[in-house]
């Protein structure tokens, strides 16, 4: 399923991928992404109709110099995710809190777009 509701948007080639793990309950949609190197200033989240973006930097706090590497397999840099949830939610009371270097998001379901049943009637 979560590949259906999965859109990816960005230059692949600038900017790093984010992985993200995204799941509900009755009530919320979570999302969570390790973004260990960015400051809260540093990451912008946006909520638009269904759609989530994350859009920030990740700083390694070591300059380059004259050595050479063994292995880097670390991504430094600017990095970005789009994805289109699965339900209508209500952006207006969602909450993002970044701790430990995991950014964690709540969105509200919309109460509105719940599925209503209707009594059929004879007429």
């Amino acid at each position: 399923m979560a590949e259906e509701n999965e859109q990816i948007v960005g230059d692949e080639e600038t900017e790093g991928q984010l992985a993200i793990d995204v799941y509900q309950d009755n009530e919320n949609i979570y999302l969570l992404a390790p973004i260990a190197g960015s400051a809260p200033n540093e990451v912008d989240v946006s909520i638009t109709d269904e759609v989530i973006s994350i859009h920030g930097q990740r700083k390694s706090g070591h300059t380059a110099g004259d050595e050479q590497h063994f292995v880097q397999e670390c991504y430094w840099g600017s990095f970005s995710r789009t994805f289109v949830l699965p339900v209508a939610v209500d952006s207006d009371k969602a909450k993002a809190t970044l701790k430990n270097g995991l950014l964690s998001i709540t969105i509200p379901k919309d109460s509105r777009s719940k599925t209503k049943s209707l009594k059929i009637e004879t007429g």
